[in-house]
């Protein structure tokens, strides 16, 4: 049943996206992600406007390629000498960031073309997520795109970035972006813009490429997808879309990607308000979320339903290996904890609570005061009441982490200073210890105390989640994309 529906969609997709294909095959991206040298149309020389931030986040992050703005007024912006059309840009030139009006990017791609620039970025909005007018400047550009071949990301989008090249095409202020092993495929801007500051900020964690696809006028998520299918510097990929240009084919590369990386997506527009949001955000039109929603299962790809997940389950994977499978070690302060989170395991997720071996059960024993009754999950706060807080989570912990019938650990700690201090260099020694197990810190106790624990953990990674329900959720994420992973 799936595979007429997709089938039929995709090809009425492909006709369409054949208009506006270029003569570069589809699978050459390279030129976006690996550039040697980059103009900046509609370059700028006053601070806080989007044609200088990104060449100042071009600057930042220490991109080696050649740099050449272009600019009416000629001069100097950042140190560059400024061209003042498309025209007087030398040749060799491997892509465009265009930051021109929407009315004027058709000129501009029709421009790069003639100068040889064969990759461009367009940042502009103002086309089919506007009005009719918009619409028609978008047909306008298609027919340029066709015309030239000139491959194109956007418009209306943020740009992209590719840390290990050092570069970005966003406009909004960055800096300098940390490199790591999660890649973004992304139907709106802000995951190049407010969610990267956000990431790097709150999260420690580096991302190796991320894309913001905008309206995909040309290159469209199966592109994207196919290109990091390949690319070794992506270990798992997010994304979030509104809709799917083409399903089939996007639906056949994941199938080969989720064999090897986990894919996790993030469907917007599935109910009729948020379908009706998409398209005045990226005029994206959504396919059946039924049908979608059944074929993403068969092809492998793990489908959220909370925007957070995209960075908490993210940031595990950057962190901590995938977990071999769906038995967990559960180290809790509390009783209660343990009956919420084995309601939430029992209902929500397909993870379950290991039945340890006699080792296991003996040690936690010999750590418990002998009135309790001690298993997984372990409610260590009597041990720690006895030998210290410390001990206790750090002999049930390793108790865990060595039992075979155990795949990941999850702790909640309590920490404040009437406690006492818990030194944490201890997790880090069960990291390295046990690098195939996966272990995930959370916290009930002083915030201040949560925040100090976060900030210590996670740039030496140990990923860690403020909300106890939140690290079971990610497992169960990862968990299922285990299942396809060969």
């Amino acid at each position: 049943m799936l595979q007429p529906i997709l089938t039929e969609w995709d090809s009425l997709c492909s006709a369409a996206k054949s208009l506006c294909r270029s003569f570069v095959p589809r699978s050459s991206l390279d030129s976006f992600f690996e550039p040697r040298s980059v103009a900046v149309v509609g370059a700028s020389s006053t601070p806080g406007k989007p044609g200088r931030t990104v060449i100042e986040n071009l600057i930042a992050n220490g991109f080696k390629g050649r740099i050449l703005p272009v600019n009416p007024r000629g001069g100097k912006i950042c140190g560059f000498p400024v061209s003042k059309t498309i025209e007087e840009l030398p040749s060799g030139i491997q892509m465009g960031i265009v930051m021109l009006p929407a009315a004027q990017t058709p000129a501009a791609i029709q421009e790069c073309a003639e100068r040889g620039i064969s990759s461009v970025v367009l940042a502009a909005g103002g086309f089919a997520e506007v009005d009719h007018a918009g619409e028609d400047l978008q047909a306008e550009l298609k027919e340029v795109i066709r015309k030239t071949g000139v491959r194109v990301l956007g418009p209306n989008t943020a740009g992209h970035i590719s840390t290990p090249d050092r570069f970005t095409s966003s406009f909004f202020p960055l800096g300098k972006i940390p490199n790591g092993p999660i890649s973004y495929i992304a139907q709106t801007g802000n995951f190049t813009g407010a969610m990267m500051r956000s990431i790097m900020s709150g999260e420690h964690y580096g991302v190796a490429r991320c894309i913001g696809l905008g309206n995909a006028v040309d290159i469209d998520e199966a592109d994207v997808l196919e290109f990091l299918a390949d690319d070794p510097k992506t270990k798992s990929i997010f994304i979030y879309l509104e809709s799917l240009h083409r399903p089939q084919t996007f639906l056949k590369i994941a199938r080969k990607v989720t064999r090897t990386k986990p894919v996790v997506m993030l469907k917007g527009g599935a109910t009729e308000g948020g379908a009706k949001a998409a398209m005045s955000h990226t005029a994206s039109l959504g396919s059946d979320d039924n049908v979608l929603d059944g074929a993403l299962k068969q092809a492998g790809v793990v489908r959220i339903d909370e925007f957070t997940y995209l960075f908490t389950a993210a940031k595990a994977a950057a962190m901590m290996p995938i977990p071999a499978g769906n038995r967990v070690g559960f180290v809790s302060p509390s009783g209660a904890f343990i009956v919420h989170i084995s309601d939430i395991c029992h209902q929500r997720t397909d993870l379950v609570f290991s039945k340890i071996a006699a080792a296991t059960q003996k040690r936690l024993e010999d750590i418990s005061p002998p009135f309790i009754n001690i298993s997984n999950p372990v409610d260590v706060f009597p041990s720690a009441t006895v030998n210290g807080m410390e001990f206790a989570w750090r002999e049930a912990m390793t108790a865990l982490l060595k039992d075979p019938n155990v795949d990941a650990v999850v702790a909640i700690l309590i920490l404040a200073d009437e406690l006492g201090e818990m030194k944490l260099d201890f997790i880090l020694d069960l990291k390295r210890r046990f690098p195939e197990k996966p272990i995930y810190i959370s916290f009930s106790g002083d915030e201040n105390s949560n925040a100090a624990a976060k900030s210590f953990l996670e740039p030496k990674g140990v990923p860690t989640f403020p909300r106890i329900e939140d690290p079971f959720k990610v497992l169960d994420i990862l968990v299922q994309c285990r299942k396809s992973l060969a």
